[in-house]
Order: C-alpha cells, then sequence, then structure tokens
C-alpha cells in the first residue's frame, strides 16, 4: 500500500529543484515549531523573588543590606545614590554609601541556586571583589610614597601596579582614591623619581599609567608634572617606550597642557624633544587616544606661544595633518583642522601649507558634514591661506574656486553662521568672487592621487 504525499509535498517535488527538499508552508511550521516553544518556556527557571533587586528587579550579583534591612544589588543602589538620592529606595530613610553591608548568605544561596538550575542554561553569579575603602585607598598610597623616599623603584612599581589595577575595577574604588588625592600623590612620586635619574623607567611608567586612571589633575599635580626633570623624562617614555605607556604619556601630557596653565605650558614648550615626540605620534600613530591627546596637546602649545609652531612646520606637521584629514573620524578632524588653522598663523606654517598639493582642497572638503567646529576651523585655515596669498597671482584662490569653495561659502551663510566665521565667510566669499572668472570647477576629487611623494 502506498501512501498518498500530501498536497503540498506533490507541489514542491513537481517543480524543476526535482531532488529539493520539500517546502514547508509557514502555517504548517509554525503549528509544527509551537510545542517545542512552549516546552522551552515550561523549562525556563523562575527566578525566587528574593533574588531580585528592588531597584533594577534583576537578579542581585553583589548584594548588600542597607540599615533599614532592604537588600539592593550593589551597582544599582550605588548608581541611585550617585545621581543625588540620599535615602532608602525602598523605605525613604536616610541612606549613604558607607552604610552598605556585603550580604554573603544571600549571595552563597544566589549562587547556589544558579549551580542547582546550570542545566537549563543559568550561569552562576561570580564571586564579587570587595570594593576598597577610603581608608584602605590612603593606606596604600601612603606605601607608595614611603617606598618612593626609600629609592625602592621595583616596590613602589609594585604598589602603583596594585592601586592602579584596584582603581581600574571598579568606579567606587577610582572614586576611593581620588578622594584619597591619588592624582597628587602619584606625581609627587612621579617627581620625586624622577629627580632621582636612577630609578627605572617601568616605575615611572606605571605611575603614568595610574595618574590616566585617576584623572583629572590638580593645580599641585600638574605643577608636579610640569617640573622640568618630570618633563624630561614623560618626553623620553613618550618618544622610547612601548605604546602602552607612551599613550598614557600624551594623555597626561594633554592633560597638563588643556589647563591653560601658563607656568606649565611655558616649561612644557621648553622641554627638548616635546615637539618631536608629538609629530612622531602623528606620523607612526599608536592608537586613536593617543592621536587626538597629541593634536590637543600641540594646539595649546601653539596658542600659547608663536615659538610653538615654527619647530612643528620643520618636522613636518603641515603634511601629516593634511594626510590626517582625509580620512579622519569627526574628533580627530575637529582637533587636526585646530592644529593646522594655529600653525597658519605663522607666515612659515602658510608658506608649507601652500606648498601642499592636498592643503586646499581638503580643508575646502571639511567645511561641511563634520560638524560646526569643524567648519569654523576649516573656513578660519581657508581665510588665512587665501588672504594672504590673494597677491601672489591667485594661485591660492584659483585652486579654492576649482574645489568648490565658492558654492560651499554661498552655502554656508545661507543656512547660517554667526561671529568671526560669519565675517571670514564674506571676506572669502569677496576674494574669491574676483578670481571667478575662467576658473572650472571640480565637483569631486582623488585625494590619493594629490598626494606628493616625500
Amino acid at each position: 500500500m502506498v501512501t498518498p504525499l500530501p498536497r503540498f509535498r506533490v507541489r514542491a517535488f513537481g517543480g524543476a529543484a526535482r531532488g529539493a527538499p520539500a517546502e514547508i508552508p509557514l502555517a504548517v511550521r509554525r503549528a509544527w515549531q509551537q510545542p517545542a516553544l512552549v516546552a522551552a518556556a515550561e523549562l525556563e527557571p523562575s527566578v525566587p523573588t528574593h533574588f531580585l533587586c528592588p531597584i533594577s528587579l534583576d537578579m542581585m550579583r553583589d548584594p548588600v543590606t542597607a540599615p533599614t534591612g532592604i537588600t539592593y544589588d550593589r551597582e544599582s543602589v550605588e548608581g541611585w545614590l550617585e545621581r543625588g538620592h540620599a535615602t532608602c529606595p525602598v523605605t525613604g530613610r536616610p541612606l549613604r554609601l558607607e552604610e552598605l553591608v556585603p550580604n554573603h548568605a544571600t549571595r552563597r544561596v544566589i549562587q547556589e541556586w544558579c549551580v542547582a538550575n546550570r542545566g537549563l542554561g543559568v550561569e552562576r553569579v561570580p564571586t564579587p571583589r570587595v570594593p576598597i575603602s577610603a581608608f584602605d585607598a590612603s593606606e596604600l598610597l601612603a606605601a607608595v610614597s614611603a617606598a618612593a623616599r626609600r629609592g625602592d623603584g621595583p616596590r613602589c612599581r609594585e604598589l602603583v601596579a596594585r592601586a592602579r589595577a584596584l582603581g581600574k575595577e571598579s568606579e567606587r574604588n577610582r572614586r576611593c582614591f581620588v578622594s584619597a588625592s591619588a592624582a597628587r600623590t602619584l606625581s609627587s612620586v612621579f617627581c620625586h623619581l624622577a629627580g632621582q635619574r636612577v630609578v627605572p623607567a617601568t616605575a615611572l611608567e606605571e605611575i603614568l599609567a595610574a595618574l590616566v586612571v585617576f584623572l583629572p589633575l590638580d593645580e599641585e599635580s600638574r605643577r608636579h608634572i610640569a617640573s622640568p626633570a618630570s618633563l624630561e623624562s614623560v618626553v623620553s617614555i613618550l618618544s622610547h617606550s612601548e605604546p602602552l605607556a607612551r599613550v598614557s604619556a600624551v594623555v597626561v601630557l594633554r592633560e597638563i597642557a588643556s589647563s591653560s596653565d601658563r607656568q606649565c605650558l611655558e616649561a612644557m614648550s621648553k622641554t627638548t624633544g616635546i615637539y618631536a615626540a608629538l609629530v612622531k605620534l602623528l606620523e607612526k600613530p599608536v592608537s586613536p587616544q593617543a592621536t587626538k591627546a597629541a593634536l590637543v596637546t600641540a594646539y595649546y602649545l601653539v596658542m600659547h606661544t608663536e615659538l610653538a609652531a615654527s619647530p612643528l612646520v620643520d618636522l613636518g606637521a603641515v603634511r601629516l595633518l593634511l594626510e590626517l584629514l582625509v580620512d579622519a573620524d569627526k574628533g580627530t578632524t575637529e582637533k587636526a583642522l585646530a592644529v593646522l588653522d594655529s600653525l597658519l598663523l605663522t607666515c612659515k606654517g602658510r608658506d608649507e601649507a601652500y606648498a601642499q598639493a592636498l592643503a586646499v582642497p581638503v580643508i575646502v572638503k571639511q567645511m561641511q558634514h563634520v560638524s560646526d567646529m569643524a567648519t569654523e576651523f576649516a573656513v578660519s585655515a581657508l581665510w588665512r591661506l587665501c588672504k594672504n596669498f590673494a597677491a601672489d597671482g591667485g594661485g591660492c584662490t584659483a585652486e579654492a574656486l576649482q574645489v568648490g569653495a565658492f558654492q560651499k561659502l554661498l552655502l554656508l551663510l545661507q543656512v547660517g553662521c554667526e561671529g568671526v566665521t560669519k565675517e571670514r565667510a564674506s571676506e572669502l566669499l569677496r576674494i574669491l568672487n574676483g578670481s571667478r572668472d575662467g576658473a572650472e570647477c571640480i565637483d569631486s576629487l582623488d585625494f590619493k592621487a594629490l598626494k606628493r611623494p616625500f
């Protein structure tokens, strides 16, 4: 006896793909899958109510109990207190962060329940690390200072590494170290060890890495790092150390420079090798963070004194900035344009930019579709070039017209801009308008083709 095929299978086998598997109608597939879905739902374990945090309604991973007797997940209740609340979310009674006590009994019960339901796909909650207290942070920092005074570089490095690891472990730990003046202690230790000149570089590198965790730096901390011996050590690490250490060094320099502390900027500008180290990070990037930090540091140095522009230009910063701008992200573009615009304040910077085939096309390209800040710096940079070279035969203005600067400036004024940007865009239009006759507009450019061999 032959069992007849269902109608839908007959249609499937009757097609061109004769040996293909049968097509199952959607309604039939749903009917077949439904029992499996129901079974899976029935197998899901129900989390006991007393395992749930009253704030997040998720299973607690690090339960802590308030003096009110209510147990919360540490992350949830600490976040509640950080947002400005000073009461127990359930009872409304006053609550402080220091009053939370780890509930080890509840955590162990939750872990045992997770293990018992492992076969149903429940993962065991790991045992949380106990956060440090403000007293613990102060004690550890005091030990770092004592090791530094003894000149014990290896011990100092070991203790600093421990402090850094604890600070990265949780935001609560980091706040404890910050409240214990970690940045001030570490910067003072760095200054002391750098002045000895016999301490291994690894100890100084570890301190810089820890400083990055405990930013920002206060005025006293900045002055410690901005001492001549300290800056020489930072620049040496920035120039010769491994990539991770170089990132820490340039981030610390950025923190000092961006404070606009004139005394610190003056000391930085006089430090041998700082400009070469910054340009090296642009030429051979080690990370986006390091590149951006180098750009910010260079910007504040140039804005502090025009003398900083000359060594940067001599080291090829203008060319590197233009190449960086070809395909940079928003943050890098804004910072690179800021540095380029500051370098164009000088005759040497403008001469170097005018000699680069990429200069005008790249600047014009960044006038739109990046950000208001990028537009501001791009208009300023183009204005500096065209204004200063308007009388040399119109080479710069003609190039700007060819790459569509006139149309972009018109659109910019129509859309709306204010202040100095509006004034410079209007002046650029007047300058470019005098060179419009016979200028051919190019809609798109191959920036790679414009790069000149060096």
